[in-house]
This record gives C-alpha cells, structure tokens and sequence, in this order.
C-alpha cells in the first residue's frame, strides 16, 4: 500500500464492504455519495471479507479488439468459451484500518441492467489500494465503471475509453466538495468483453495471468524507484527520497493526492494515467489473480499461481483461493493491508500437467562392446 507521511490514516468511510449494485443505485454518482464526517473515528470493520460469485459467457458474434468492438478475423476457429468465476478476500492485517477496496462482476450485461446498446457479455473487477483515508478508494471502486461505460469512445476505442476513465475519476476526486483532498488509492482494472481482456493499471497493485501454470504478469508495478518512472519524475520536477515520491508517497502513479499534485491541469510527477495491457484469452489462460501491495511484497507472482492453481485443482473454487493467499502472506508477515481477487476462466479445475517422458537412443562403442565381451568371456 502506498503511504503518505503527511497524511492522517483516519479512515473516511465504513470499510469492509464488496460492490453491491443494488446499495450504490443511488450513490454511484459524485452529487450523491454519502460521506461520513471526516472528524469523526472510523467505524467498526470486520477482519476479513470475502465473495464469491459466478456467471457464463455465452458465446458471441463480436469480439473486442484493439480500437473497440469487431467481427472476428476469419482464421479464427477456437471454440473456447471462457466461464467467469470469481472469488475474493480483504483483511486489514497488521494496519490499524482496513484502507483497501474491491469489484467483482461477474456478468456485466446482467449488473448494467441489460442496456440496448450494451450487446455483448463481459466482466469487471478491479483492487483499489487507498492511503490517508478510504475516500478515494471508495469513490474509485463505485464509479470507474460508469466513467468506462459512459465514454464516448467505449464502442469505437475502448482502450481509450479506459484510459480517460481513469483521468475522470482523478479530476472527480479533485472536485468533489464532501472528500478528503489529501486521500488517493490505486487503481488496477480488468475489463473482459467477450474473449478480450483489458488490464489497466495506475499503482503498485498487480494482475498475474495464470497460464498453464506459468505465471504472466500483466501489469507493472509503479514504484518511483522503476526506471521508466523515476525518468518521467526528474523529468517533471519531482525528486526520489529513499524510495518515495517527493519524499512522501511509495507509488508513483494513483489516483487523488491532490495535495501533491496541486492544480488541476498542471503537469504532476504523480501520473493517474493507467498502462494498458491486451490480450485474447485462449484455453491455455486458466485464471486471474489481482492483488494489492501488501501480497506482492512477499510472494512471487509464480509462487502465486503455483499456489492458486494446486487449490484449484483440490477444489475449485476461486474464494477458497483467495483466502489461501491472505492467509499465506499473513504468515509471511506482511505490513499492509491485503486485498486479493481470483478469476477462474473454466467451470471446470485445471487439468493434471502431463510431463512427457524421454526417450533417448542409447549405443554402446565399440571398444566398449569389445570389453564387455572380455567380461563375460572371462566370467
């Protein structure tokens, strides 16, 4: 997680919560998201919590691709179908608050309330690792989606849409009256329509495709002391300080911290624009795991996927796993919160890894005939 030395770690709002649709009906827009009072103590948050849920992808005549939605090129004849499955789990672990947020839909035609110009199934999930307050994570986690979905450019460019999505919901967070300034969060999204799979990431937070046990990462961590990043920093003014940003925050992209990024418009060393990664998911591509901070600092992404994969293969199911990894980073002592999301492409656990065996032509020289002659000769 990232932090903030000169932010209160008060937290803003009741934590401990999954997206619900149906509580943020009437609260997914800036006008009407109900805050607590930034006085008063943060309330009571559970220690763990975790969902789990599940929905088909029916098969589909359009498939996203890079600028947006299109027919599917004709040398394509894979029949697979990939099944959303997904389960996750939130713990507080050694902090004093729960700081941390999470998505997960499962059937995004269904939550979007079946529109007429939303003619395809997909999902979306997404981690959302807040610092100084829960305000922006919140708001983040109830209103990225919209921002998504709403652009004008989701049909025709929806990596462009995903992309100004995040900048959005950076400047909401900058206007809105009722939020903490000094509050900001992560942002690591995964938007999946039909076979395509857009990861979008702004923080430290990380998606590691799991692959046939491989372990593929698909989004980079946004730490100041990265090289990319730390060029882009000196660039714009900014300075390193024993690996935080100005010598205050440890990530070098986020959402919020407007107390750090100053006047709206104006060129920030801390970025709220997201990387991009696209891929088109094949059988081979078995599940998805995302995670804040706070699980990376002490796990390998292959460690992770080994681990998740051998769960699945025991029983099957995504929240399980994601407990799995919580509990193991517990054990391993992590520092920050820990926020974890599983999501399964199959119905079905992944299958035994058959490792063929060897077969290798072995001879013999022929002095080595001729003394194994003299042996038995002999003998």
């Amino acid at each position: 997680m990232a932090t903030a030395t000169d932010v209160s770690p008060a937290t803003k709002l009741e934590g401990g919560s999954f997206f619900n649709p149906v509580e943020d009906e009437n609260d997914d827009t800036l006008g009407n998201m109900s805050q607590t009072n930034a006085a008063k103590p943060p309330r009571s948050l559970p220690a763990m919590r975790h969902c789990t849920s599940s929905a088909w992808l029916v098969e589909r005549e359009s498939v996203m691709g890079a600028g947006g939605l299109k027919s599917p090129p004709p040398t394509e004849t894979s029949g697979f179908l990939p099944v959303f499955r997904s389960g996750s789990c939130s713990e507080k672990g050694p902090k004093q608050y729960m700081e941390d947020e999470y998505i997960c839909i499962d059937n995004l035609f269904q939550h979007l309330g079946s529109p007429a110009d939303f003619p395809y199934l997909g999902a979306f999930y997404g981690v959302f690792d807040g610092h100084g307050g829960l305000d922006a994570a919140s708001f983040t986690r109830k209103n990225i989606l919209n921002f998504i979905v709403e652009d004008k450019n989701f049909a025709t460019s929806t990596k462009k849409a995903v992309k100004s999505a995040y900048v959005k919901a950076d400047h909401a967070l900058a206007d809105a009256k009722t939020l903490d300034k000094s509050s900001g969060t992560t942002a690591l999204t995964a938007l999946i329509l039909d076979r395509t799979m857009i990861i979008a990431n702004a923080g430290d937070s990380r998606a590691v495709l799991g692959k046939r046990g491989r372990a593929i990462e698909l989004s980079k961590d946004h730490k100041p002391n990265c090289t990319s990043e730390r060029l882009r920093i000196e660039k714009l003014g900014g300075v390193i300080y024993d690996g935080y940003l100005n010598g205050q925050l440890s990530v070098a992209r986020a959402l919020g911290d407007w107390h750090i990024k100053g006047a709206k418009g104006s060129k920030s060393p801390l970025s709220c624009e997201p990387e991009l990664e696209e891929i088109l998911l094949t059988e081979e591509d078995e599940f998805l795991i995302m995670g804040c901070d706070g699980l990376w600092d002490v796990m390998s992404s292959q460690c992770a996927v080994t681990m998740v994969r051998k769960e699945l293969m025991q029983h099957n199911d995504p929240e399980r796993c994601s407990r799995a990894l919580v509990k193991e980073a517990l054990q391993r002592n992590t520092c920050d919160n820990l926020t974890v999301v599983v999501v399964c492409f199959s119905s079905n656990p992944p299958p035994k890894i058959e490792i063929p065996r060897s077969y290798k032509r072995r001879s013999i020289s022929a002095e080595g005939l001729d003394l194994l002659k003299g042996v038995l000769n002999n003998a």
